[in-house]
């Protein structure tokens, strides 16, 4: 297909030549063999899982149907011939290119030969699998273009433990070499060239054609996870030809032995990796299944709602009652909104009964099991009591950490929890956290930390001091070891950007950075908007994405606001503030899919102008000594 490299077949008159180039490589390692099928030469990692080399006749193939418990042969008779005296000449013909005797492939076995064919066959199924998955593109917004131009960094896709792969992402990273499509090439069909990354963003990696050296000038952003992204050596497994880009075709004339030089060593995917993508997108939620959910527009109680859509592991919940299935709520499959049926009656929390008497034909109840387990607690000693005051993240005002009392216990650790001097007379908007939630606080974490704590409604003795207000109300603080003081090493940096839903309006996931962390506690600000619009969220929230997430998913990304839409929030920001409604829902963002005059329209709450600057990198105390 070009000069000095027959990447589909071998010719035997061009052995000679052949041989002579390949004397100058360096031998290859063990741990990264040069493996030979059907003359076609490519890099495959030692293969502990996958494929696997047989080191006496050069034959490939399917690691666990190879020979003794090390997998070193692909039959009996390769293992004892291997110490005979044909071993030295065996692996010389090999590392010379040389394809296997004639009686090694007769002592091939055919189940062997049977499993081969089914691993390129299931390949292959992975890939029509992924082919199928559609990805929603963002007019006018591209990551790569974005992240290129304000030299920002990504979190890292192991900093999402719920997250497809992220738990299984490995040590991924620059320099990882994948084989792509070679988009530099005037052939009719598709073919194939090595690439290594060169930057990581979240699942998105810049990748650089093998060859072009210090030229970026062909470099291009994809999703690692992508259907078209493999590990080197799948192209020779595939029967797929692998030919140089045309900028550089001639830059060398022996394109075999510049990439036996360049991939010495060098590391890829696993062989497994699409597999694992596959299988880290399968979600157990499926449509048509009843949970038990916060009632959105009385946060005090939960109503029973029906799965209509699952992508990304993220929920498209319809409340039950609702005919024309447009009352509905998004959350993940982790957030600790949703539950199984019968959880409300389990622990004394409100719930409201359905209209509907009986289940609907083809609904069925979600298994309990499906849902996040909370951590035990052990209430039987001290414990949290009611009128006990503390901090708490506002659920209708989430830039805001406010005063809060305890108003109800419930069973298994659960909470109801109301902010002080905004209540409404029936307790309608309390809201509910576990014990072991992230989004409260003991009193005086704010202060210990810096963050500016937002007193009472109508709260007059300021600045705020929790000694004087506790002495006021005549009320004690929660004590402090009640509270999950347990910060987990989350790896996430200020600056990082990331995808993040925007909790206020739950269907939008929007383009975000971290701007603050306070030990586990992250501020995410949503770029393009005002401060005012950020959020604190747990580390280890669900609803945190890397980089890439909404492409690999086919969700649609919320990309930052247009100047239009600043200049709007920043006029609406500045009418008189409206009183705090109940409904699940705060400032409302102007989004790519619904530009609305009325931005904040009958819906505004107050907002403070943000935590302070000076960042906590906890260091510090974790709570601040109560008074005397």
């Amino acid at each position: 297909m070009f000069d000095g490299y027959d990447s589909c077949s071998e010719d035997t008159s061009s052995s000679s030549s052949s041989d002579e180039s390949e004397e100058e490589v360096a031998p290859l390692p063990s741990s990264l063999p040069i493996i030979k099928n059907n003359g076609q030469v490519y890099t495959y990692p030692d293969g502990k899982s996958g494929m696997a080399t047989c080191e006496m006749c050069g034959m490939v193939g399917v690691r666990d149907a190879f020979y003794s418990k090390t997998k070193r042969f692909c039959s009996v008779s390769c293992s004892r011939s291997y110490s005979s005296n044909s071993k030295k000449a065996s692996i010389l013909a090999r590392l010379q290119g040389k394809p296997p005797t004639k009686k090694a492939k007769v002592l091939q076995k055919q189940p062997l030969v049977a499993k081969l064919a089914a691993y390129a066959q299931y390949q292959a199924t992975l890939q029509n699998q992924a082919k199928t998955k559609a990805a929603v593109p963002v007019e006018g917004f591209s990551w790569g273009n974005y992240i290129n131009s304000n030299s920002f960094t990504a979190a890292p896709v192991t900093c999402f433990k719920h997250a497809p792969m992220g738990t299984c992402w490995g040590d991924i990273s620059e320099g990882v070499r994948v084989e792509v499509p070679n988009t530099d090439c005037s052939l009719p069909t598709k073919v194939f060239w090595i690439a290594g990354i060169v930057k990581l963003a979240g699942y998105n990696a810049l990748l650089r054609y093998e060859g072009f050296e210090n030229d970026s000038s062909l470099d291009f952003w994809c999703n690692i996870c992508g259907s078209d992204i493999h590990p080197v050596g799948w192209c020779a497994t595939s029967g797929k030809p692998l030919v140089p880009p045309r900028t550089i075709q001639h830059k060398y004339t022996n394109w075999k032995a510049f990439l036996v030089k360049r991939l010495t060593g060098a590391k890829t995917l696993p062989p497994d990796f699409s597999q694992k993508v596959s299988e880290s997108m399968q979600y157990p939620f499926k449509t048509s299944m009843r949970v038990e959910v916060v009632d959105k527009t009385h946060l005090c109680r939960t109503r029973v709602a029906v799965v209509e859509s699952v992508i990304g592991g993220r929920l498209r919940l319809v409340y039950e009652e609702s005919e024309d299935k447009t009352d509905d709520f998004w959350c993940h499959m982790y957030s600790p909104l949703i539950h199984h049926i019968g959880w409300s009656r389990s622990i004394g929390h409100r719930f409201k009964r359905s209209d509907i008497t009986k289940k609907q034909d083809g609904h069925f109840d979600a298994p309990p099991h499906l849902f996040m387990k909370v951590k035990d607690v052990d209430a039987a000693g001290e414990w949290f009591k009611e009128g006990m005051k503390l901090e708490a993240i506002d659920p209708l005002n989430l830039s805001a950490i406010c005063v809060a009392t305890i108003r109800k216990v419930l069973a298994d650790g659960y909470l109801m929890i109301g902010i002080d001097g905004s209540e409404a007379a029936d307790g309608s908007d309390w809201f509910c956290y576990h014990a072991t939630s992230p989004s409260i606080f003991p009193v005086g974490f704010c202060e210990i930390n810096m963050i500016e704590l937002t007193p009472p409604r109508g709260y007059a003795k300021l600045p705020f001091k929790w000694f004087d207000y506790l002495r006021e109300t005549d009320s004690i603080a929660a004590p402090v070891k009640l509270f999950n003081k347990e910060v987990p090493n989350h790896g996430f940096h200020v600056g990082m950007k990331l995808e993040a839903v925007d909790l206020m309006e739950p269907r939008l996931v929007c383009v975000a950075t971290v701007t603050r962390i306070i030990h586990r506690l992250l501020r995410i600000h949503f770029d393009g908007w005002e401060d005012e619009y950020d959020q604190w969220v747990d580390c280890e929230s669900p609803d945190l994405y890397p980089v890439g997430w909404c492409q690999l998913t086919g969700y649609q990304l919320q990309p930052p606001a247009p100047q239009s839409s600043r200049d709007s929030q920043s006029s609406s920001s500045k009418q008189k503030k409206k009183a705090k409604s109940q409904q699940y829902k705060g400032h409302k963002k102007i989004t790519s899919l619904q530009l609305k005059d009325e931005l904040l329209d009958g819906e505004e709450y107050s907002f403070l102008q943000g935590a302070s600057d000076q960042e906590s990198n906890g260091s510090a105390s974790y709570y601040i000594k109560q008074e005397p």
